[in-house]
């Protein structure tokens, strides 16, 4: 099975670019999904994040806070190196567990979206790496407008991944969403017809599942 990586700076719509594929019926796994699974209530993951942060991460509920836990991670580096280095790990190994399982079930190549696939070298392992990028002011104010967040704070969050213009360097393909929604679908279909002529469909033949995938990974009927 090839996988191809998909990324991009914080609000630049890479998800929306994730969704174009599974409505195609492209198996793929968000890094974020993941995260939240390997991070969930009873796992060695929440132990250990809860060990280095303290309870006060924890919601009622016993879930991760994760928005208590973004908040300190984005204004301090070394807090972001000591999270990035419990949960990426297990969220490696969980994403090439899910891939292996949907190369048995026929899948030929997917989609790996992940923010810091080139932050962490992923991509170098990878069939090509899509990366989706957005004017400066205009990211900025989708962070504002998404998370609720002030400009600062905004600033914060975009600043916590690395320049866009190294991402794209790495780049196979851009997809530059500075306009609007309908300009971005667009662009999402030329880029799976893209790859659909390079590589063929992406299920092997007859084995295509009657079910779509999620941008998660997971199964959604009636997708």
């Amino acid at each position: 099975m090839r996988v191809f990586g998909l990324t991009g700076g914080i609000g630049c719509g890479k998800s929306t670019v994730a969704q174009v594929f599974a409505r195609r019926g492209v198996a793929v796994i968000d890094a974020d999904r993941v995260s939240r699974d390997v991070v969930a209530p009873g796992t060695e993951g929440l132990a250990e994040v809860v060990e280095r942060f303290g309870r006060e991460v924890l919601s009622p509920d016993g879930t991760l806070d994760r928005k208590r836990v973004g908040d300190m991670v984005f204004r301090d580096a070394d807090l972001r190196r000591a999270l990035e280095g419990i949960v990426i790990p297990r969220i490696a190994i969980e994403s090439m567990t899910r891939f292996q399982a949907l190369s048995e079930q026929g899948a030929r190549w997917g989609l790996y979206e992940a923010s810091l696939l080139v932050e962490n070298g992923t991509h170098r392992s990878l069939a090509g790496l899509v990366v989706v990028t957005a004017n400066p002011s205009v990211q900025r104010a989708r962070v504002m407008t998404r998370d609720s967040v002030s400009a600062r704070d905004a600033e914060a969050r975009i600043a916590a991944q690395w320049p866009l213009v190294r991402k794209v360097s790495e780049a196979r393909w851009v997809v530059d969403n500075s306009t609007d929604l309908a300009r971005l679908y667009a662009r999402g279909e030329e880029l799976y017809a893209t790859i659909v002529l390079a590589e063929g469909p992406p299920w092997e033949p007859g084995r295509w599942p009657a079910e779509r995938w999620s941008a998660a990974g997971q199964k959604a009927s009636g997708a």
